[in-house]
């Protein structure tokens, strides 16, 4: 077993079981996640939404903490959609204070495990106090190497295209020099490699306006677990399948062949 598992692995689990068929050489370097399913894991339990949320953070840390020991390199966070705006006033202003304490209780973990904090998204759009917490975590994480966690925040994919146009347009590019790699540096995920993988929780079969441009070639995994039942199993899970599968992005020989 990785080194870095010992100890948070139970031997002879389900767990142990999943990570025996891995190969640690071919796992994704990019993991995206659409955390779905928080409202209605409450509702089921005759709970009100925030709890589910609540809830929820418990799923964030671990799926954080197994990337982390996995040796992943990216984990994007699909937390708050531009959509999300529309929820009601009480609820969205619950969850910027619940993120905002998370932000202030979990700085110091962050530190000590050597990940970095980065946010994508409309973040102008992003309650004053929340903005500062985020951008205080995110300067106290920069220079750190190991997991990059990125928080996608008031976050539209569709949105994030029209802005790079309009950025390109400012820069007064030349439109026939224009290239993917060129239109690339240009969006929120600039410098970051696209997901390799794609996770969905609660049985949902879209992708929700996320990531738009960056998923094109991503493998996807949809679970029907709610975001605040998905635990180290579900994703160790998501990498077995993610290993059986032969990535062609297009071509008619496997990615692995070229390489």
């Amino acid at each position: 077993m990785n080194a870095n598992l010992e100890g948070s692995i139970k031997p002879g689990s389900e767990e142990e079981l999943l990570v025996k068929q891995l190969d640690f050489s071919r796992l994704p370097r990019h993991i995206a996640v659409i955390m779905d399913g928080n409202g209605r894991w409450a509702e089921k339990r005759r709970l009100p939404r925030i709890e589910g949320h609540r809830a929820g953070a418990k799923s964030v840390r671990e799926v954080v903490e197994i990337c982390a020991r996995l040796g992943i390199k990216f984990l994007t966070l699909y937390a708050f959609s531009k959509e999300n705006w529309k929820r009601p006033k009480h609820e969205v202003t619950t969850l910027w204070r619940l993120l905002e304490d998370y932000l202030k209780k979990e700085d110091k973990v962050l530190v000590k495990n050597n990940l970095r904090l980065k946010v994508i998204g409309q973040i102008e759009r992003i309650p004053a106090s929340v903005r500062r917490e985020l951008e205080r975590v995110g300067e106290l994480t920069e220079k750190n190497s190991g997991l990059t966690v990125i928080m996608a925040l008031s976050y539209g994919g569709r949105d994030e295209i029209v802005e790079a146009v309009k950025k390109i347009s400012k820069d007064n590019i030349e439109i026939e020099s224009l290239d993917e790699e060129k239109f690339s540096r240009y969006l929120y995920t600039a410098e970051v490699p696209d997901p390799d993988l794609l996770i969905r929780t609660s049985g949902e079969l879209r992708v929700s306006n996320f990531l738009l441009w960056q998923i094109a070639y991503s493998e996807i995994w949809i679970t029907p677990e709610l975001w605040p039942d998905f635990r180290r199993k579900h994703l160790l899970q998501a990498l077995v399948d993610y290993q059986k599968r032969e990535r062609r992005f297009g071509d008619i020989y496997p990615h692995d062949k070229h390489n």
